[in-house]
């Protein structure tokens, strides 16, 4: 541990002296209250948060992340003060893009700004290509960006060009996005192209086990979902899902079955944080929202006075029921249940669902909230480090080994 984060006992000589401090501790922990512990917990262990939209915020509409910020869900002050220490960057890519060379382009631009960040303040952030990376950078109190893909379509069906994207810094690609593209087809696409993977994308999961990248299954389809988990040598995750049981309909996220094939395997769900994904109110609310405005577009236009004023009212007449901490610890709780503490990692997806975040999860700085809410779930110290680091890192460093033995 960094010794900015952690006080440790010095100058002891004698074991009993040791003993002693170590009981002291035993002692001095007993008597925290589960929020003063939270803030210790999250200050003294790496958490890697699987799905931060950091890079596209910024290419919207650039702000300097190394300082404080107004708006957004990410920045270095928040992030300190939430104890996060390792959050993928995603390397989200349109699905309007796909099939075009406009999506390369994008997604080298992304990568140009998280390695911008970094430039703009090496005291503060470091760029983490491996385990080992996000390790050292932790023990030097660095804030360590690895990258994940969000959507292949930036491959382009060469393999050539997921090497150059895994030598530039990609550690896990989510196969497709909101469209099925060339590599799988999309949970949310009703085309089902290649009723799973597509056959250059079963040959680009067997290369990215090859190189050491993380298959990622979020977004893909049920029938995409089971072919990647049978075809990968290493653990995959689901870098930004949740759990179907309590969005029903909602194909995004995973069912129990999907989480049972994907711990088979050694993999990990990441939970994600959007009130979307973990609530079913909110998740009929955004359903009857999306009916009402797309039969309003089939009959006045995308850009009609009808819609606008539709959008305006339905938000003012039906304020959007957000969900809270509670429920997102209900996945987690569910996915333990099912299949073990050994399965479940964050992947909060900051940056990335708009304003629908839970109460009490607001942004990057409010992990301690959720570590509390573990605690007072009876989760111990040792379970909720599985849940912030060390489930996602086992499954990284067994992908790092089959692509050494490969």
């Amino acid at each position: 541990m960094p010794s900015s984060k952690i006080k440790i006992c010095l100058g002891l000589a004698f074991a009993l002296q040791i003993s002693a401090c170590a009981n002291s501790s035993k002692l001095a922990s007993n008597n925290e209250t589960n929020a003063q512990a939270a803030k210790r917990i999250v200050q003294q262990n790496i958490i890697v948060d699987g799905h931060i939209d950091v890079p596209y915020r910024v290419e919207k509409q650039w702000v300097d992340v190394t300082q404080a910020t107004e708006g957004g869900d990410f920045d270095y002050p928040r992030a300190v003060a939430g104890g996060l220490d390792a959050p993928f960057m995603s390397i989200y890519v349109p699905a309007s893009l796909d099939n075009s060379s406009a999506s390369t382009k994008l997604a080298h631009r992304l990568i140009d700004s998280v390695e911008a960040i970094v430039g703009r303040a090496p005291d503060k952030f470091a760029l983490a290509y491996s385990v080992s990376d996000v390790e050292e950078n932790f023990e030097k109190g660095l804030i360590s960006l690895p990258m994940g893909m969000e959507n292949g379509s930036p491959v382009q069906g060469s393999l050539d060009t997921l090497k150059h994207f895994y030598e530039r810094g990609i550690r896990y690609i989510t196969l497709a996005h909101s469209q099925s593209n060339h590599i799988s087809d999309s949970s949310y696409d009703l085309r089902r192209q290649w009723n799973g993977l597509s056959p250059f994308g079963k040959e680009m999961v067997a290369e990215m086990n090859k190189l050491g990248i993380i298959v990622d299954i979020s977004h893909v389809s049920d029938a995409a979902f089971y072919q990647a988990v049978d075809l990968s040598k290493a653990p995959v995750i689901a870098s930004h899902s949740s759990l179907r049981r309590f969005t029903p309909g909602f194909e995004r996220n995973m069912s129990d079955d999907m989480v049972k094939k994907l711990a088979e395997k050694g993999g990990v769900i990441m939970i994600n944080f959007g009130s979307g994904f973990v609530s079913p109110v909110a998740r009929a609310w955004r359903d009857t929202l999306g009916e009402k405005r797309q039969a309003l577009i089939d009959e006045h236009g995308e850009d009609s006075p009808e819609v606008a004023e539709f959008n305006r009212k339905y938000m003012q007449d039906n304020p959007y029921p957000f969900a809270d901490l509670n429920i997102v610890l209900d996945h987690i709780d569910y996915v333990r249940d099912l299949v073990g503490i050994d399965y479940i990692g964050i992947g909060s997806d900051y940056d990335g669902v708009g304003d629908s975040l839970p109460t009490g999860l607001k942004d990057v700085s409010t992990f301690p909230n959720l570590v509390e809410g573990l605690l007072d779930r009876g989760y111990s110290e040792e379970d909720i480090k599985k849940i912030l680091n060390e489930n996602v890192l086992r499954v990284w460093r067994e992908v790092e080994r089959v692509a050494a033995e490969s």
